[in-house]
């Protein structure tokens, strides 16, 4: 028997090595048409994805500190309301000299001023108020028409708020244009450390 393949065995080997090789071609074409591309947009998208993600984080950085910002601010505003409104204890002793003052600045006449509170701090507990109490004070003075609406205007514009719990005006004569004035005021007053460190608020 001669050596070698039979010439059908060699042409099926070159079939075989053909087809392989086409399909190797062609495989090689699909990757650089088709999936080539493709890894190359997941890249720039996986890319564009971290660019996105890292604004994103940055953004809620920037938001949260802006809300802190704000948050501060707005505490601020309610700590500068809460003056208006609540005095210090401590200061609460000028408060009678300022209603003196208010009215010696109206020109109203007889005026007397007292303290209404129990105690030697003159306050008023508040029910369920574990933190502020009341300063209650009682005025009386003589004045006309204009004289009572220049007081009660200049009284209602103090810092902290001077509340007007009840007044009563009765007329002096006749032939007095003058009339007596009653008020019952009130002034809400920060509690002393030492009265709220044992409360709970």
């Amino acid at each position: 028997m001669a050596l070698g393949m039979k010439p059908y065995y060699r042409r099926h080997v070159k079939t075989t090595v053909l087809i392989w090789g086409c399909s190797a071609v062609l495989a090689l074409l699909a990757y650089l048409i088709v999936l080539a591309p493709q890894n190359t947009t997941k890249a720039q998208v996986d890319k564009l994805l971290a660019e996105k993600k890292q604004l994103f984080e940055n953004a809620l950085v920037a938001s949260r500190a802006e809300t802190g910002t704000k948050l501060k601010q707005q505490i601020e505003q309610l700590q500068n309301t809460l003056t208006d409104f609540v005095i210090d204890f401590e200061q609460s002793t000028n408060l009678t000299f300022d209603i003196s003052q208010i009215a010696n600045g109206t020109q109203v006449s007889s005026f007397s001023i007292s303290g209404k509170g129990q105690g030697p701090s003159r306050t008023v507990e508040i029910p369920n108020c574990k933190l502020i109490c009341e300063n209650r004070i009682e005025i009386g003075f003589d004045a006309d028409f204009t004289n009572f609406a220049t007081f009660l205007n200049t009284l209602e514009r103090h810092r902290p708020v001077v509340f007007i719990d009840k007044f009563k005006i009765d007329r002096s004569g006749e032939t007095d244009s003058t009339n007596k004035v009653k008020m019952n005021l009130a002034v809400f007053v920060k509690k002393r450390q030492d009265d709220t460190t044992t409360d709970s608020i």
